[in-house]
C-alpha cells in the first residue's frame, strides 16, 4: 500500500515515524516549523538534536510550508506537542478549507489540554470540522523513538470509533520490526497514553532518590490503578489498561532512560529544581502539565488519585519530594481492589 501522507512535526518519534513511513514506501512529506531543522533533514538527512547520528531516507522530504505538505494528502498525522496540537490543527483547517481535501485524521501525541482538560482527538475533532476530514485515528503504545530507529521491535495501538479507519492506519505503519494493533477504545487508550507520563515522573524521582526495585513496582502498579480509576470514570473500557497503550506504555516510560519523563523525574530525586529541569531537557516534558490536567480532573470527578496529587504538590506547591513519599506510605490502610 502506497499514500502520500503529511507528517507534522519533525521531533524524534514525528521524524522517526515519518521515516518509517517512507520506508514502507509512501510518499512522505515532514512538516517542520523551523527552517534550519527542513534544511538539515533535506540537505544532510540527519536531525541531530532529536535523533543523533541517525541518518534518515534520503527520499524523505521536509517542508516548512504546510500548504505544500498538505497537498493532495490521503492522511495528516499530528506528533507535535500536546500545547500546540490546537494552533496547527486550526493551521490544517485552514488548508483543507481551501483545497477540498478530506484526509484521515492521525495522532500520536500523548497528552491532555492543560486548560480544557481534553483529549487530543477531541481537540482535532473541534478544530478540523468533519466535512473536512474522515476519521480521527489515535497512535499510541510502548515506543521510544531511538530504538523504532534500531528497527527494534515495537508494538502499539491504532485506536478510532471507525474499525475501517484503523485498519487501514494499522497496514500503513506495519512492517518487519512495527507491529499495530487496532482498538476501538479511543479515550483509553489516550488516556493511557497521557496518565503514564505522571507515574513515569514518579519513576524517576525514586531512582534519583536512591529508592530500588520494590519501590518502582509498587508505584507502577499502584499507578496503573490511578490511571484506571480516572479512565474508566471518564467511559474508558477497564481492559484498555492492561494492553499496550496501558500497561505496556506505563512500563516502558517508568522505567527508560530513553524516557524524557523518567529522566526529568530522576533529575528532581537527584536535588535539581524544576526550572533548571525545564530548561536543559531540551525537549516537552509532557507529564509536567499532564500532571496538572490530571489533578483537576480527578479533583472535578472526586477520583481519588494520591500519587498524582503527591507529583502535583511536588510540581505545583514546591513540596519537598522527600517528604512526600512517607506521606504516601502512612495514608489509611485500605483493601487493594477499591
Amino acid at each position: 500500500m502506497t499514500e502520500k501522507i503529511a507528517v507534522l512535526g519533525a521531533g524524534s518519534w514525528g521524524s522517526i515515524l515519518a521515516n518509517l513511513l517512507d520506508e514502507n514506501g509512501n510518499d512522505v512529506r515532514l512538516w517542520s516549523n523551523s527552517e534550519a531543522q527542513a534544511a538539515e533533514l533535506n540537505d544532510h538527512h540527519t536531525n541531530q538534536h532529536y535523533v543523533p547520528d541517525f541518518h534518515y531516507s534520503e527520499s524523505l522530504t521536509a517542508y516548512t510550508d504546510l500548504a505544500a505538505a498538505l497537498d493532495g494528502v490521503a492522511a495528516v498525522l499530528f506528533v507535535v506537542p500536546t500545547k500546540a496540537i490546537r494552533s496547527v490543527a486550526q493551521q490544517v483547517a485552514a488548508v483543507l478549507q481551501q483545497t477540498h481535501q478530506k484526509p484521515i485524521i492521525i495522532h500520536a501525541s500523548k497528552g491532555l489540554e492543560l486548560e480544557t482538560h481534553k483529549r487530543l482527538s477531541q481537540v482535532l475533532a473541534e478544530e478540523i470540522p468533519a466535512d473536512l476530514r474522515q476519521a480521527i485515528v489515535v497512535l499510541s503504545g510502548p515506543s521510544h523513538a531511538e530504538e523504532v530507529a534500531k528497527r527494534d521491535i515495537t508494538l502499539i495501538t491504532a485506536a478510532s470509533e471507525d474499525t475501517k479507519a484503523a485498519t487501514f492506519v494499522q497496514q500503513l505503519f506495519m512492517n518487519d520490526y512495527f507491529r499495530i494493533y487496532t482498538n476501538n477504545d479511543v479515550i483509553g487508550v489516550e488516556l493511557g497514553a497521557a496518565l503514564k507520563n505522571i507515574i513515569a515522573l514518579g519513576a524517576g524521582a525514586l531512582h534519583g532518590l536512591g529508592y530500588g526495585d520494590d519501590a518502582k513496582a509498587a508505584l507502577m502498579t499502584r499507578g496503573l490503578a490511578e490511571i484506571s480509576r480516572l479512565g474508566v470514570a471518564l467511559g474508558a473500557q477497564p481492559l484498555t489498561f492492561i494492553g499496550l497503550s496501558g500497561v505496556g506504555d506505563l512500563i516502558v516510560t517508568a522505567t527508560s532512560v530513553h524516557s524524557r519523563n523518567w529522566r526529568a523525574g530522576n533529575e528532581l530525586g537527584s536535588g535539581q529544581d524544576l526550572k533548571t529541569v525545564i530548561e536543559t531537557m531540551g525537549m516537552v516534558i509532557e507529564g509536567i502539565p499532564s500532571t496538572k490536567a490530571a489533578y483537576e480532573l480527578a479533583q472535578q470527578q472526586s477520583i481519588e488519585m494520591p500519587i498524582t496529587e503527591a507529583i502535583y504538590d511536588v510540581l505545583y506547591n514546591n513540596a519537598d519530594i522527600k517528604q512526600v513519599i512517607p506521606q504516601l506510605m502512612r495514608r489509611e490502610g485500605k483493601p487493594e481492589l477499591q
